[in-house]
């Protein structure tokens, strides 16, 4: 068949990121297809542009990717969806084709979008087993449906979901990735490439998609692996400067990141990189083989200063395993940014507060402060409603902070995370995630073009 895959991905705040998860499944499946990646992230005119690309190719299926349902502000939620609901409109004046959605954004609520959305079908979670048997079963007229896991599609007695898989993809037969197939804007433009060590997550946070996505079941791949892959990308686009590990936690399983950090210094990697990382099972010898490794940062979703709240949102850690973090960080040389979510249900007002006082006073190298929206608000209208005066004070109040902390980013109120201001600096010659950049003013001088409030200065 000719299998059309769509990136339907437009966020570019305060990165774009290339359709990894697309690519893998694209990747996988059969090479007796014949297979064409459409990726949307930087056309002006999304919808002319899919019809004007897709219409020669005349497909036989469309497998679109859907990795966000907010955008990276936490204030996109209707915009978001009425966007794929356009796009999948645009796809049927031109084929007939059944169209597949996939992709972590779709992962969160299959049932719900497909019934907003409408699509034929959809794939929940990992699509690298699940797409390439749902085009055999389109081949043959639709036989087999019923037993691909985590399918999920329209029927006249309404949405039919079959249950997961007995098991998850084994991360040891991952595809090649031809990344020569990604639009060169990604690498020109931003110069930073993703790259995935394993899959599954043992925790147990109250809000995190990743176990949705992945499962629990924590899958390895082999250091080695995971390093040819780094330089493999490289000699594809050596405009690269920077890679993001976007393992849901690279620090745990701790021996496996150790072992990952200790491949890259014996083959003598020298590309920075930036992962998440958790306060469970951080230590110091972790730190210093990451630092060794190339490491310039770290991002961390410290969510709250507040223990009750930490412990209600099934963390697993506490303040003090925050505050412990932050300290061998600061020791070990590498920066920590850590994210915050105020609001989150049942949170008071007393509780933001804290929180506020909590992220004062450890004054990591970065802070990030959101402030929480339910996925689910983009279907209930109702929800909505109800949380919007409440976020509202909570915007209120950090707008009364901004200008005590320059340093921290406040995306919903769009300090330090604008897109006029990060253009400026990459085309400033700053790479990788931009939050590294914010305090150099503070260490090196106020007129270093890296503190905010040089970045607005810069030339475009």
């Amino acid at each position: 068949m000719r299998i059309a895959f769509v990136s339907g991905n437009r966020e570019k705040l305060p990165d774009a990121v290339i359709p990894l998860g697309l690519l893998n499944v694209m990747e996988s499946t059969p090479d007796r297809h014949e297979k064409k990646l459409f990726d949307l992230c930087f056309e002006i005119y999304p919808f002319q542009a899919i019809t004007d690309q897709l219409g020669p190719f005349d497909p036989e299926l469309v497998a679109i990717g859907m990795r966000n349902i907010q955008n990276a502000a936490y204030t996109g939620l209707d915009s978001q969806l009425n966007y794929y609901e356009e796009l999948i409109g645009s796809i049927r004046k031109i084929t007939s084709a059944p169209i597949v959605l996939g992709g972590s954004g779709f992962s969160v609520m299959p049932r719900e979008l497909m019934d907003r959305l409408r699509p034929d079908y959809g794939i929940s979670g990992e699509g690298e087993e699940s797409f390439p048997q749902l085009a055999v079963a389109l081949e043959a007229g639709g036989a087999g449906l019923e037993s691909i896991g985590n399918l999920h599609r329209l029927s006249d007695e309404g949405i039919v979901s079959n249950p997961a898989s007995a098991k998850f993809f084994d991360l040891r037969n991952s595809p090649n990735l031809d990344r020569t197939l990604l639009d060169p804007r990604y690498y020109e433009r931003y110069g930073i490439d993703s790259i995935q060590t394993k899959r599954g997550c043992p925790l147990t946070c109250a809000y995190c998609t990743y176990p949705i996505i992945e499962g629990r079941v924590g899958r390895l791949r082999e250091p080695s692996a995971v390093v040819d892959e780094m330089f493999q990308a490289l000699d594809q686009h050596p405009e690269i400067h920077h890679f993001f590990i976007v393992d849901s936690v690279f620090n745990l399983p701790r021996t496996h990141a150790k072992n990952v950090c200790r491949e890259m210094i014996a083959r003598n990697w020298n590309m920075p990189w930036t992962c998440y990382a958790n306060p469970l099972g951080f230590d110091i010898e972790f730190a210093e083989l990451a630092k060794e490794a190339g490491c310039a940062g770290m991002e961390i979703g410290s969510d709250s200063g507040r223990d009750h709240i930490l412990k209600r949102l099934r963390k697993g850690f506490t303040t003090d395993d925050i505050r412990n973090l932050h300290d061998i960080c600061k020791t070990t040389g590498v920066k920590d940014c850590h994210t915050f979510i105020l609001g989150t249900e049942d949170e008071t007002l007393e509780d933001v507060e804290r929180s506020i006082e909590f992220i004062v006073d450890l004054d990591p190298y970065g802070a990030i402060v959101m402030v929480w929206v339910d996925d689910y608000e983009a279907l209930d209208p109702a929800l909505r409603k109800q949380r919007l005066a409440f976020r509202e004070t909570i915007e209120a109040r950090l707008t009364e902070l901004k200008d005590d902390f320059p340093y921290w980013i406040i995306p919903p109120l769009g300090v330090n995370f604008s897109s006029s201001m990060f253009r400026r600096m990459r085309r400033g010659g700053f790479h990788g995630p931009l939050w590294q950049y914010f305090r150099l003013g503070e260490e090196q001088g106020s007129n270093h073009p890296g503190s905010p409030a040089r970045a607005g200065e810069l030339t475009d």
